[in-house]
């Protein structure tokens, strides 16, 4: 594999920080891929701290731009996310340096008149702002960037836009993802929710590889309304449930409710290490538009939860990419195309325990 990255200003005979819980050669892809590291609506006054693939961030708001770093000031390495704003810039709490637009130095209060020197400017990433989320991309391979993953319905009129809190897992994310696409779990783990403990039964279903993963269209009679009110859905409702899969760690669902309703779920799960995770959901929904988002909110918390349990206990606590070394269901085709997928991409050992 070529080199995609210079050396850590910390580790200076690899790309890789300090302490890294990956092997080089997995975090290497995994650095080329955007993964989103906040909320937008989070990064406003105070200096945030984020962790992506083991690496501290500090993501904060200047003049309307968003600029993500390196958690380290290069005069003495004291983390700017424990500093303040000034409203133009990130203020060092130790000596007083600020950073503002581009992440550049633009005050040395012991030395105002001095000219600023390049190396007080911090290193920064890029980033972008989409579905409510700051993405960044730690090594961006200039000859083949990596697309950032889509949202269907986000920008499509008359639909609602919700971004639930950050939600942290102590698993790895690949985990995370494949029991998000695992459909044969609804009828054992979500029963406090959606699911009917009475219908456990998978219908066939085909994954169909793309560019970037692959998609799956799953039809059921799962309802998807909350327990209690599965009385709305028509007897004999055929349940579609279309998935969107972006290698490595994120997937939309779009579940066609009767009529014209839609509800997307975009779960975006960020590897803080190989064994924390930060999901991001952003959802999209053109009905009950007047609910509040709070009941959204808490809904999908207790989903979330329930999922958790299950994803934090698994071992392997990763990924085995060996289809031998762990036995396999006929329900299990979008965890076997997730997996393939993955090992297609060049993941290796670092998916194994």
């Amino acid at each position: 594999m070529s080199a995609i990255a210079p050396a850590h200003p910390a580790n200076p005979y690899s790309p890789l920080p300090p302490g890294s819980t990956f092997t080089e050669h997995d975090w290497r892809l995994l650095a080329r891929q955007w993964h989103p590291v906040a909320d937008s609506s989070e990064v406003t006054g105070a200096p945030l701290q984020a962790v992506l693939l083991d690496e501290a961030l500090v993501v904060y708001r200047v003049h309307g731009e968003v600029v993500v770093a390196r958690d380290v000031c290069p005069h003495r390495g004291v983390p700017l996310s424990m500093g303040s704003h000034d409203g133009e810039g990130v203020v060092c709490p130790y000596h007083g340096l600020r950073f503002g637009a581009g992440g550049r130095c633009n005050r040395i209060p012991s030395s105002p008149g001095q000219a600023i020197p390049a190396k007080l400017h911090l290193a920064t990433y890029p980033t972008v702002e989409r579905y409510g989320l700051v993405w960044v991309c730690l090594a961006p391979d200039a000859d083949n960037p990596a697309p950032l993953p889509v949202m269907p319905h986000w920008d499509q009129a008359g639909f609602q836009q919700i971004n639930c809190p950050p939600f942290d897992i102590n698993g790895f994310a690949g985990r995370q993802v494949e029991g998000f696409l695992d459909v044969a779990h609804f009828a054992w783990i979500h029963t406090g929710t959606f699911a009917d403990p009475a219908n456990q039964l998978v219908p066939d279903y085909v994954p169909v590889e793309t560019p970037t993963g692959f998609t799956v269209d799953y039809v059921s009679n799962v309802s998807n309304y909350g327990v209690g009110f599965h009385h709305l859905a028509p007897p004999d409702y055929p349940w579609l449930r279309h998935f969107e899969v972006h290698l490595p760690f994120c997937a939309s669902l779009t579940i066609h409710f009767p009529g014209d309703e839609r509800l997307v779920i975009f779960n975006c799960a960020s590897p803080v290490s190989a064994r924390r995770t930060r999901l991001f959901v952003p959802i999209a929904r053109n009905f009950n538009l007047d609910q509040p988002v709070e009941e959204v909110h808490a809904f999908n918390l207790r989903v979330f939860e329930e999922d958790r349990a299950m994803v934090e206990l698994q071992k392997p606590e990763r990924l085995p990419l060996d289809m031998t070394l762990e036995a396999h269901i006929p329900a299990d085709r979008s965890s076997i195309a997730y997996r393939r997928g993955l090992k297609k991409m060049g993941f290796g050992e670092f998916f194994l325990a």
